[in-house]
């Protein structure tokens, strides 16, 4: 099943001259598919990710999440769907340090509003069990390892069971062997939970072992 599809985005700046940054991007992914976009600093990899992820809205062409067309929705029914369908994990995990980690991974959970306070404190705890951290949960964000933190953005990123997860450069910040743990982790989610992942990377090495990488450059997919 398609989780989500691209059909011939274009995106184009107006400063003060207009810029074509997307020419006819085109792609899908499916249910518990891993893939990679990668191409040099640019190439339209993080403008791509931004207009996917339902933040920017000022393309021309087809965005489905869910088979369901995101164009001329309003903010708010954009601002549910991300908090609904889609996870984030960014370079830099955003932690609020002034929460546990336990509380941080419930927060999108707690804004769904979709489940009691305690049935979220319970995901979010088996989300940070199947990230081997569980131990952490009730120390907070300044208390933890780059890598150590990382994966609580990870379980941030799955309380809410997204359909897809996307990250930008989520390993950029990382020493190789954190960055293979974050890499490793992405795996199991992907073929033992069938969770959907795309993830911006200037990391060949973590892409290579994706199972699909999207290459760009200039602003169109020359590679998928």
């Amino acid at each position: 099943m398609k989780v989500i599809e691209a059909i011939g985005i274009c995106k184009s700046f107006h400063d003060p001259l207009p810029l074509k940054v997307l020419t006819d991007v085109s792609f899908s992914i499916n249910t518990g598919e891993f893939v990679s976009i990668v191409g040099k600093s640019g190439c339209g990899k993080s403008t791509l990710l931004y207009i996917l992820s339902t933040m920017d809205t000022g393309y021309d062409g087809e965005l489905l999440l869910d088979g369901i067309s995101m164009k001329n929705k309003k903010d708010a029914e954009l601002a549910k769907v991300r908090n609904e369908k889609i996870g984030f994990v960014f370079q830099f995990h955003y932690l609020l340090n002034e929460f546990n980690n336990l509380r941080n991974v419930m927060l999108p959970g707690l804004k769904f509003g979709k489940l009691t306070a305690k049935e979220v404190e319970h995901y979010a705890y088996e989300k940070l069990k199947i990230l081997g951290i569980e131990n952490e949960a009730l120390k907070y964000p300044n208390q933890l390892s780059g890598g150590q933190k990382q994966r609580v953005a990870i379980a941030r990123a799955l309380i809410n069971e997204p359909l897809i997860i996307m990250g930008d450069e989520p390993t950029g910040n990382l020493d190789k062997h954190n960055g293979d743990v974050v890499f490793n982790i992405f795996k199991e989610l992907a073929e033992e939970y069938h969770q959907s992942l795309l993830i911006v990377t200037h990391d060949l090495d973590f892409a290579a072992k994706t199972h699909r990488t999207i290459t760009m450059e200039d602003g169109k997919i020359i590679n998928s």
